[in-house]
């Protein structure tokens, strides 16, 4: 049963009262907007002479009720318009039931209509002068309260995270700057888009519900199909469905693609997230690298008019080229342990002198990454090419072409995390066989991110596939950057949370 606050029921009742004036509070949804608030008051105060008349429409988010005139400020998706309520405009008549019975009951929050001119105020307030409202939808739900100057300065700004991330549909009306964040993260899809395509790429799309979870060292979400009464999993990643697409002939394919981890949350992970991968044939990870750089030049310009981001108190520059160094180079620099030429043992017994913890089923390569990761992944703050990784830390990666034990990898480290991922790609059926068995090996010993054997995939190498080079980025994390956001939860509309209780 809904338990209703003192303010839920009074504003149920004022629903009531205005349907019984004959009003209905949820009218069909043609209204003629005309203007939007920013664009109307440009057109007037350009040509302030000439009379503008203006169809308006948006959420109530101030009341000033004078008695017979009523200032109402309202909110659409560029800004805040007041209009200028008078009751004997509104009501020509002798009958005053609708301003009187209807008007007088908006709330905050309320969405309406209104039609009328634009003209200046005794106060200098560039307004709609309103000679006809219509109520679009009556709110039964208190927004929390906002206060803000005359010169936009805001007071008691909404800032609970819990609220925020919960009910981001209150969070966007309460703080509208939060827009800016989700707008700047289409403006970079979209230059993403434009310089892939630019280069003949083609976008498509690959099942998110898969036998395999291929394509990623990672939990899956589990899950069943009941026609076919198989098990199923929610992608971790796309990967290898877009190299099968390079296997049937298509030269240079990507995807913006929602993936699924099973894993824990923080500031940098969601368990739904969003990755770009792209494949392109006959290249490889140094072309790749080249390609990355040029890449997030052009999209920083494109999201912030510069290649220069601000995060925190730091000063990020996408400015090409980026630095490079190999991951055992950068392990000796950090921990002064040159692990390069180290078996398993050796590395289990670095880890013991450098202190860190570490589980006993994991295996060489993991030991490498957690090494890497505590001691090295958080210092390198502007844009960095870690390369060449050990052969254990990549199942689906092409060995080196000059340096034993190592694969042609790299990742590319900004502000400390991991935001892209990439290797010249493994074509060697028989090589990537014997990678997945070694998967299974982990997967025995305990380690529940080790990789299925993805036979399916095995038998579209066997077809062969071209030489190729491929990439992952992490959509979110590259957000944060370029709309200096902390947490991964502010640049996603709806991160998850634990589910509420409404009983």
């Amino acid at each position: 049963m809904q338990h209703l606050s003192e303010q839920e029921i009074i504003r149920r009742e004022k629903l009531n009262k205005i349907i019984e004036a004959g009003v209905n509070p949820y009218p069909a949804p043609l209204y003629p907007v005309s203007h939007l608030s920013t664009s109307a008051k440009a057109t007037f105060e350009a040509n302030p002479e000439e009379k503008l008349d203006v169809c308006i429409a948006g959420r109530i988010m101030s009341l000033n009720d004078k008695g017979k005139v009523i200032f109402i400020k309202i909110q659409d998706s560029e800004g805040i318009m007041q209009c200028y309520v008078k009751r004997d405009e509104i009501c020509p008549t002798e009958d005053k039931t609708f301003f009187d019975e209807v008007v007088k009951r908006f709330d905050l929050g309320d969405i309406i209509g209104a039609k009328g001119y634009m003209f200046v105020t005794k106060t200098g307030e560039t307004s709609v002068h309103t000679n006809e409202l219509t109520l679009l939808s009556k709110s039964l739900k208190p927004l929390p309260v906002v206060k803000r100057d005359d010169e936009g300065n805001t007071f008691d700004e909404v800032t609970d995270p819990e609220f925020r991330y919960r009910q981001r549909y209150a969070d966007l009306v309460v703080n509208p700057h939060v827009k800016e964040v989700f707008i700047k993260r289409t403006k970079m899809m979209q230059a993403i888009r434009e310089f892939l395509n630019s280069r003949g790429a083609l976008e498509v799309d690959t099942p998110v519900l898969q036998a395999i979870p291929g394509g990623a060292a990672a939990r899956p979400f589990n899950t069943h199909h009941n026609a076919l009464d198989v098990p199923m999993y929610m992608r971790i990643a796309n990967e290898l469905y877009l190299k099968r697409l390079i296997v049937g002939g298509f030269d240079f394919v990507y995807e913006f693609s929602r993936n699924f981890r099973n894993e824990g949350m923080d500031r940098t992970h969601n368990p739904e997230f969003t990755v770009l991968e792209f494949y392109t044939a006959y290249k490889d990870y140094e072309w790749m690298m080249n390609t990355t750089e040029e890449l997030l030049e052009k999209v920083a310009i494109a999201t912030n008019g510069t290649h220069l981001a601000e995060v925190g108190d730091k000063t990020i520059s996408f400015k090409a080229p980026f630095k490079r160094i190999t991951m055992f180079d950068a392990i000796k620099e950090h921990t002064g342990h040159d692990i390069s030429n180290m078996d398993e043992d050796g590395i289990r017994d670095v880890c013991k002198q450098l202190h860190l913890q570490v589980p006993l089923n994991i295996g060489k390569g993991k030991l490498i990454d957690e090494i890497f990761g505590e001691f090295c992944e958080h210092t390198y703050i502007q844009p960095t090419f870690i390369t060449d990784y050990p052969v254990e830390m990549s199942p689906l990666t092409k060995k080196h072409r000059s340096k034993e034990g190592l694969v042609e990898r790299f990742e590319l480290m900004i502000n400390g995390k991991e935001v892209a991922n990439a290797y010249t790609e493994l074509n060697d059926p028989i090589d990537q066989r014997a990678r997945f068995e070694e998967q299974v090996a982990l997967m025995e010993r305990g380690d529940d991110e080790a990789m299925f054997i993805d036979h399916d995939f095995l038998r579209a190498l066997e077809y062969g596939m071209p030489p190729t080079s491929g990439i992952g980025f992490g959509i979110d994390r590259l957000c944060m950057l370029l709309t200096n956001q902390h947490s991964i939860q502010d640049v996603l509309f709806f991160p998850m949370m634990r589910p509420e209780n409404f009983e």
